[in-house]
């Protein structure tokens, strides 16, 4: 038995090894939640169904997750990051087969759902792992990738799958086919993952779904709210209508230019976090809130001179203010959280985040459906834009008060 134990203690990855993987399950998971993006417009064609049936679709995914994090944000504060993890992996291999058989929208919403549960398991304890495995000498890394990882995971998924969509066979089979060998990748890691999160009592007390903050840490996060809110939103926006609206307003069919439009704004935002990684968050923030302030206008009078090119520019310019922003939440949360704090915080954050993406998204697919798609896009871009003046003007307002006190 000894023998056994040391074997498996010497298999166990070593924490650089350890922290590299937890990076390449959360990339995996955000990549995965990012592909049915450019297949939206596939599945409309195929199925016939509205606007508002796709932010439907959209929403029960975030709805799913949102209530997963509410009962089991803090499981893995109490179980071990492990068991949630090797949980969370077999739940979205689920969803990855329900979308490989899926033939209709109650089938493609029930694999949402699954999905949507698996990643909300998966999101607080990977992002709280990377904290438990920060290495001392660079103490703001876990931050970072917890802010680059899921931006760059929702550009690099949505401009894979519109590549296999628009060149390959199979355009709504053959993406799902691939994640499913990146997650099996994923169980084998975990399996030599070190645990990081010693047990501790309270585990069944902690799925009565709750979100709370530590009083001492209460001014912290909600001077971020503003920023989180902004930022989420505008994802939700790309991610749920980005495609349709770029099909809609400037005649673009092209699927890889679905994907593409997803990854303009991710994949800047992911670049702008790890450009920033060194910057003095509350300068951060000013960034994330004035590029998403100036990118939302100049997309909108992109859309209503139907010029794709500042439309492009102004997607660009907000996807900076997208990382910016992740950067800044994030790699607070992590600085500021306790061990036993971790997977809570993460959870609070995620909330708030998911409720942000979707609520606006939802509302924006009903009202096209009254509407039009061009006018919703241009109502929901100003208000984006408005929210990120807020952000703005609320961190500035903190500023002064921290200054003075």
């Amino acid at each position: 038995m000894t023998e056994t134990l040391l074997t498996v203690r010497e298999r166990q990855l070593n924490r650089p090894q350890a922290f590299a993987a937890v990076a390449a399950i959360l990339l995996t998971f955000a990549a995965a939640a990012a592909v049915p993006s450019p297949l939206y417009v596939v599945y409309q064609r195929l199925w016939g169904f509205s606007a508002a049936t796709l932010t439907v679709i959209f929403a029960v995914y975030v709805a799913a997750l949102i209530g997963t994090l509410l009962v089991l944000g803090a499981l893995s504060d109490h179980v071990g990051r492990r068991p949630v993890l090797a949980g969370a992996i077999g739940l979205e291999v689920i969803a990855m087969i329900l979308f490989l058989v899926a033939g209709d929208v109650s089938t493609l919403m029930l694999a949402r759902i699954v999905q949507g549960v698996a990643t909300g398991a998966a999101l607080s304890t990977l992002g709280a792992t990377l904290i438990d495995l920060n290495p001392a000498h660079a103490p703001g890394r876990a931050g970072l990738i917890s802010g680059i990882a899921p931006v760059a995971g929702l550009g690099l998924g949505a401009l894979g799958c519109g590549i296999l969509v628009e060149y390959a066979p199979f355009p709504t089979h053959l993406v799902y086919a691939v994640l499913l060998l990146g997650l099996i990748a994923a169980a084998v890691a975990v399996a030599y993952l070190p645990e990081t999160a010693a047990r501790r009592p309270g585990g069944v007390a902690s799925l009565v779904p709750r979100l709370g903050v530590p009083a001492r840490l209460r001014a912290d996060v909600l001077a971020l709210l503003p920023i989180i809110v902004a930022s989420w939103a505008l994802g939700g926006l790309y991610l749920s209508l980005g495609p349709s609206v770029a099909a809609d307003s400037f005649g673009l069919h092209d699927h890889l230019v679905g994907g593409l439009v997803v990854t303009l704004i991710c994949g800047t935002g992911a670049l702008t976090s790890f450009s920033l990684r060194g910057v003095p968050t509350p300068r951060v923030l000013a960034i994330a809130g004035a590029g998403m302030t100036v990118g939302g206008l100049i997309t909108v009078g992109g859309m209503l001179a139907e010029s794709l090119l500042p439309a492009a520019v102004g997607t660009v310019v907000s996807g900076a203010g997208f990382g910016a922003a992740a950067l800044a939440s994030f790699g607070t949360l992590a600085r500021i959280a306790a061990p036993h704090e971790r997977g809570e915080l993460q959870a609070v954050a995620l909330v708030v985040s998911y409720l942000a993406f979707s609520l606006p998204a939802v509302a924006a697919g009903v009202l096209a459906g009254r509407i039009g798609l061009h006018p919703t896009a241009l109502l929901y871009g100003g208000a984006v834009a408005a929210l990120g003046a807020l952000a703005l003007v609320a961190q500035g307002v903190r500023s002064r008060r921290v200054a003075l006190s």
